[in-house]
């Protein structure tokens, strides 16, 4: 059960976006996953502005998207035409890039701003869902590569003061993402270890820890049961540091599910 957001400011949400195109051409393995997104918008207070930081964006420094009206950025191949003909045409937001680059600047963290990329499937696709009618400005945050998880961690601490503002965060990434274990035919196959690798996500996220402990645990997440083998790269969980380190306490569990034939997680703080 979802809670309703009761106040002005902002919620914060980890998720995973899905395999690629495949939720918008409406695939059958994503079938949970695509009913929890259109569900999703009701169950919050409708934001001035959405930040997603993206797992399919990496940069030398924190980048954030700085034009008004970016386009489409499709980072996949081999999929149907249609997977080239969708569009988002929400408006940028370069006032909220302009606010976040300086809040990173006081904390000592280099960033840019791109005026020219656009928006990837880390943000169209679970915003498609989402938010059809595109009439939310939306901004999009890299990934520092690299990859460190303090360095992450560290993000999220420079950005809790946009926790004042009705500005949606979501960390759009996949609790599960081994591209050889997926099921790419229909049904689910029992997997303990990412069953286990989910419970220590679900128990991190959302058990008694200190905000200390919790992200302790999140730097050193390589001695998780089975971490490699559902992360091999870790660019897809990385958007959950940002959001656990930005919210500063307990999240609530919203989605356990099914996606493409393994259990993934879903986070709201």
């Amino acid at each position: 059960m979802i809670s309703e957001n009761s106040d002005n400011k902002s919620s914060i949400i980890y998720f995973s976006h899905g395999g690629g195109p495949l939720p918008i051409l409406g695939d059958e393995r994503h079938k949970a996953m695509i009913a929890f997104m259109q569900a999703l918008p009701d169950k919050l207070a409708k934001p001035d502005a959405v930040l997603v930081i993206s797992a399919h964006w990496e940069e030398k420094v924190v980048t954030v998207l700085g034009g008004q009206t970016p386009g489409m950025f499709y980072d996949y191949y081999g999929f149907p035409r249609e997977a080239y003909e969708i569009v988002y045409p929400a408006p940028g937001c370069p006032e909220l890039a302009q606010r976040i680059t300086a809040l990173l600047s006081k904390k000592g963290m280099p960033s840019d701003i791109d005026p020219e990329r656009g928006y990837d499937h880390g943000l169209f696709i679970p915003m498609k869902m989402m938010y059809p009618q595109a009439d939310i400005p939306v901004l999009q945050l890299s990934l520092i590569r690299g990859l460190k998880p303090a360095a992450h961690i560290a993000l999220g601490k420079a950005l809790r003061s946009l926790r004042s503002e009705r500005t949606l965060v979501i960390g759009s990434g996949f609790s599960f993402h081994n591209m050889r274990a997926f099921s790419w035919e229909s049904g689910k196959k029992p997997d303990p270890q990412n069953d286990d690798f989910q419970n220590w996500l679900v128990d991190v996220c959302t058990g008694p820890y200190s905000r200390e402990e919790r992200e302790k645990y999140l730097i050193e997440w390589e001695k998780a049961p089975h971490a490699r083998y559902c992360h091999p790269r870790e660019e897809h969980l990385l958007p959950l540091h940002v959001c656990v380190a930005m919210a500063g306490r307990p999240a609530e569990l919203i989605f356990d599910d099914d996606i493409l034939g393994k259990r993934a997680v879903a986070f709201k703080w």
